[in-house]
């Protein structure tokens, strides 16, 4: 009898140390670090949404990734070949969280796509905008990378583990769970995705490319478990500076067609998308949703950074007055305006519809979280935008189909036809990014070697945006195209 209490004795302290060991490695949560949670640019940039419970990749799997399959990415530079940015001296990448829960994750929050970056010539170190439209980022290219790694035969735990090997020092536990646990999981995982982001391998779409996003086909086949059809809509990604702006009690709507009712509907509905499923902890999320409204009711819009003719600033004003602010600084701004009225490419608005806004809607109730939510009603048009920060807004258009505004201003036969997107040098010429080699000699650069860089750059660096495609026309919007050159 005593054996048998022994036995059970050593039973039963293998068992709690078993449980507290199975606790440690995989489910212990050691939050977020104060140098992030203190400082509020920090914590928009860094700052976990809780993203990595449910599609959090494991730490050392992401950090080989780049190692071991730098053939799968459009060039040198890991991650950052994708247009993801990353600050001089940080560990991860804007956008990119860190966080240990039993073993250190890597997740993504809003500002991955929300953190814009300009140059004044080739040689400068970028400026980051907070709040700001990533217009760098081909976050298609990014998806389509983690599901093409993990059908690649090198995604096993020999590979993997050797190059992890080579950068990091596990102890043997680690090791064992790296290699018969969060390896083949990992895979798993990823493969599973190749479904749902079947419509961006077809070749009769359009490719996104760089500060594009095809939101509300995500919305569909992620929240709502859509069948696929045959829509394709994908559109710059926006500007959340100075959220306070939108009233709806004044008839205001938010995202670009104007889907949904409110700034807390639009952030909500956004981080829902990063989480990936339902919110391990309700309070802990509507936290972050709090946070987010405040931070970015209040966040400014960016100042523009190059010299302004005052007397050409005052004149322009006088024109800005007579043809465009009857849109853009009238009672219609933050309004849907009609598409027949508008005249551009309608391709965003066949993407949603009334039905899918009810089903959102009620798979974010079904979450047990409340918000004004989606619009449940037949879209009609585009919102009229506010025009703060206008200048680090480019490509324009809900689509990004018109480089410059001095592009914007010029009849749509007159408007390029093709250009490339993602370079984040500057023209103040035309307002907006460079896009195209020819610029090098128009924009003020003394230096023939930083001429030179940026005809290399400008092709290799970006994406070429073709109107002729689905979804892609520069039509429309033709308001000021009649204009004098000298008023333009």
């Amino acid at each position: 009898m005593r054996k048998l209490k022994i036995i059970l004795l050593l039973l039963l302290i293998l068992g709690l140390v078993g449980a507290y060991v199975g606790w440690y490695k995989f489910f212990r949560d050691e939050g977020i670090p104060e140098w992030i949670t203190k400082d509020p640019d920090m914590r928009f940039k860094y700052g976990s949404i809780g993203a990595e419970h449910d599609v959090g990749l494991p730490y050392w799997i992401w950090y080989v990734i780049p190692r071991v399959f730098g053939d799968k990415f459009p060039g040198p530079g890991g991650y950052t070949s994708l247009g993801i940015q990353w600050e001089e001296g940080q560990e991860i990448p804007i956008g990119f969280t860190k966080r240990v829960i039993g073993f250190a994750r890597i997740g993504n929050t809003c500002s991955s796509c929300h953190v814009a970056s300009w140059r004044a010539k080739p040689s400068d170190k970028p400026t980051f905008v907070i709040a700001g439209p990533n217009h760098t980022l081909n976050l298609e290219a990014f998806f389509r990378l983690l599901v093409d790694v993990a059908k690649d035969p090198r995604f096993n735990s020999d590979v993997l583990m050797g190059e992890i090997r080579l950068v990091a020092d596990l102890n043997w536990l680690d090791k064992l769970v790296y290699r018969y646990l969060l390896i083949p999981i990992t895979k798993k995982r990823l493969l599973e995705r190749e479904a749902q982001f079947a419509w961006i391998y077809r070749k009769d779409f359009p490719e996104w490319g760089r500060g594009r996003d095809d939101a509300m086909n995500l919305t569909k086949y992620f929240m709502i478990e859509e069948p696929m059809d045959n829509s394709t809509g994908p559109t710059d990604m926006p500007s959340i500076w100075n959220l306070q702006k939108y009233k709806p009690e004044k008839g205001h709507f938010m995202n670009l067609a104007g889907d949904s009712h409110d700034a807390r509907s639009v952030i909500m509905d956004s981080a829902l998308g990063l989480v990936g499923a339902r919110p391990k902890s309700k309070t802990e999320f509507l936290g972050h949703i709090d946070w987010f409204e405040d931070y970015l009711g209040k966040y400014p819009p960016p100042k523009y950074p190059f010299l302004i003719d005052q007397l050409k600033a005052t004149a322009g004003k006088a024109v800005f007055d007579q043809a465009c602010a009857s849109c853009h600084a009238s009672e219609r701004t933050g309004t849907r305006i009609p598409i027949a009225e508008v005249g551009t490419d309608r391709g965003r608005l066949d993407t949603w519809s009334k039905e899918a806004a009810i089903k959102a809607n009620k798979v974010v109730r079904e979450f047990g979280l409340e918000r004004k939510g989606l619009v449940e009603e037949p879209l009609i048009g585009y919102v009229a935008s506010f025009l703060d920060g206008i200048w680090l807004r480019a490509p324009y258009l809900h689509h990004g189909a018109v480089p410059t505004l001095r592009d914007l201003l010029e009849p749509v036969e007159k408007r390029p036809k093709s250009f490339f997107r993602g370079y984040t040098v500057y023209n103040p010429i035309k307002v907006g990014f460079v896009t195209t080699k020819e610029e090098a000699d128009t924009i003020g650069l003394t230096d023939e070697r930083e001429r030179e860089q940026l005809r290399e750059d400008v092709e290799r660096i970006g994406t070429k945006f073709d109107v002729t495609q689905r979804a892609s026309s520069n039509q429309g919007h033709t308001f000021g195209t009649d204009l004098p050159d000298k008023d333009k």
